[in-house]
């Protein structure tokens, strides 16, 4: 999810088209957080840990 959000960022920032850079920014920030949640020994949708 952090990988998506990062190419879509890149591709919205090189074409100019907000809209992937929002969806970009959006999947950077959930994939932050369920990464953080997962490493701190939370289980997040049903598992242990989540990459």
């Amino acid at each position: 999810m952090i990988a998506l959000g990062v190419i879509l960022l890149i591709i919205g920032f090189i074409t100019g088209i907000s809209i992937l850079w929002t969806i970009g920014v959006i999947l950077l920030v959930v994939g932050a957080v369920l990464w953080i949640m997962g490493s701190m020994g939370h289980a997040v949708a049903g598992r242990r840990h989540y990459w």
